[in-house]
């Protein structure tokens, strides 16, 4: 029955917008975890901002299967799971990996008969646990702010320039994703009636869906109050924020342009504040990039 929908322009627009969220979703952590790997440090994102957000996508998951919502949100609801635990797992890795390695630097500091001279000459090369990074992340931004502000700002703007574009191509695929699906048959117009999926949604999916919601609103605090406190993004993609946002827009736009009739903005209500509510923290993150620097191009604000 669905075979014979005509093609609507709203209902084109909510099939685009819904396979360049898909395009943004699929290709969103792998930023972060390449930047995690160049750096060997896990120490610009919050865990807790991680596993709040896993939290999320598990409920968000069980929330979807139970409200019987398409394959396809289903799908990416699993996929994401997955990717969670990748990138919480490469986090857990290298901070268990560099905490190891300060306690053996820290230990030979405190044996060695030189650390008395050591430590008059340079109490800085020895610490707690910890100082050792911080240190050095203080040290590079000191150095980083000598240079020369001209060349800091010209690789600030040609991060974001280079983010843009990957930004515009995650676009065109989702969108040319969409019109071969289109074309052989994959994608159908969906009808906007459907008493399966309409205002008789089972009150706990709604439950989870609103507990999903809560936790991709709270996720990002953790990040928020981590960057203000060290004043530096250091260590964070900001690809991985703005393909978040990309996919947070179109999620919200794919779901309105498909009905606004009230029955279904109900239905949807949990999987849209979730969506469209954090673009407002992702812009202030981004904000926090503008003002505090990613630790290497913009560190001459911090002078």
């Amino acid at each position: 029955m669905s075979d014979s929908l005509p093609l609507t322009a709203h209902e084109a627009l909510s099939g685009v917008f819904g396979s360049i969220s898909l395009a943004s979703w699929i290709f969103l952590l792998v930023p972060q975890l390449i930047e995690n790997y160049k750096s060997g440090s896990a120490d610009g994102i919050s865990l807790a901002f991680l596993t709040v957000w896993f939290l999320g996508d598990i409920t968000n998951l069980a929330g979807a299967i139970w409200a019987g919502l398409v394959p396809t949100v289903i799908a990416l609801a699993v996929y994401f799971c997955f990717a969670d635990l990748i990138l919480i797992a490469q986090c857990v890795y290298y901070n268990m990996k560099n905490a190891r390695r300060e306690r053996k630097v820290s230990t030979r500091s405190t044996d060695s008969v030189e650390a008395p001279l050591l430590a008059r000459r340079d109490s800085s090369n020895i610490g707690l646990p910890g100082s050792h990074r911080r240190d050095s992340a203080a040290s590079r931004r000191r150095r980083a702010s000598s240079l020369p502000t001209i060349v800091d700002v010209d690789k600030g703007g040609r991060e974001w320039v280079k983010n843009s574009l990957s930004i515009v191509g995650v676009a065109v695929v989702g969108a040319a994703g969409w019109a071969i699906a289109w074309k052989t048959g994959v994608w159908v117009p969906q009808p906007t009636h459907d008493d399966t999926n309409g205002s008789d949604s089972p009150l706990g999916a709604q439950v989870l869906g609103y507990a999903s919601a809560v936790a991709y609103l709270g996720a990002r605090i953790p990040q928020i109050i981590k960057n203000q406190r060290e004043k530096s993004c250091e260590g964070l993609s900001l690809l991985f924020f703005m393909l978040s946002l990309l996919g947070n827009a179109t999620y919200g736009a794919g779901i309105i342009f498909h009905s606004q009739e009230k029955d279904y903005i109900i239905t949807n209500l949990p999987w849209l504040i979730g969506s469209l509510g954090t673009m407002v923290e992702d812009v202030t993150i981004f904000i926090q990039f503008r003002v505090f620097g990613n630790g290497e191009a913009s560190s001459a604000l911090d002078a």
